[in-house]
């Protein structure tokens, strides 16, 4: 199993890197194609959560599972046809972001070489975001890539531990 470097942000409030970017855009597209499923509908009501989650797929969301044991989270990306170091994984505490990206690029035809007339292959960006239900510990998360499957492990953090404190009581006047 190939493992995966992690890029881990220590709080949710910092949003430097650039996949947080791609994220907003990544939304803005599922939220375009969501309202073109709304409208094609005849834009009636119910089927809000559907249009989103049709669009989800549609746009380029891989599949996904998330399950907890042993305190802990495991994420299982499917993300065939790439490479581990096509693979970018970033962590907060409260969420996991997965890109993966490769190229297919057309080559000029040499010498010999047939000459393309048309093609499915092109490049391939997939993003996923999942939210997590409990904080996690950035430190600790683990991935790790084989046939096709990228797995997260990420542990739950442990609550800070409180002293007990003495509060005093005043008297009113």
């Amino acid at each position: 199993m190939a493992r995966l470097n992690i890029q881990k942000v220590p709080t949710a409030d910092v949003r430097s890197l650039p996949i947080f970017a791609e994220f907003d855009q990544l939304a803005d597209r599922i939220r375009l194609q969501a309202y073109n499923l709304f409208s094609r509908r005849g834009a009636g009501e119910g089927h809000a959560l559907d249009d989103w989650l049709t669009a989800e797929r549609e746009v380029c969301w891989p599949a996904a599972e998330l399950s907890e044991r042993n305190g802990e989270f495991v994420l299982t990306v499917a993300l065939a046809g790439f490479e581990p170091g096509e693979i970018t994984v970033t962590a907060t505490p409260r969420e996991i972001m997965v890109k993966a990206a490769h190229k297919h690029e057309r080559k000029s035809p040499g010498k010999g070489e047939p000459k393309l007339r048309w093609t499915e292959f092109r490049s391939n960006d997939i993003l996923r975001r999942v939210e997590v239900p409990a904080a996690v510990d950035v430190d600790k998360i683990s991935a790790d890539f084989r046939n096709g499957l990228l797995e997260i492990v990420a542990p739950k953090a442990q609550p800070a531990a409180e002293s007990p404190k003495q509060i005093e009581i005043s008297k009113g006047s």
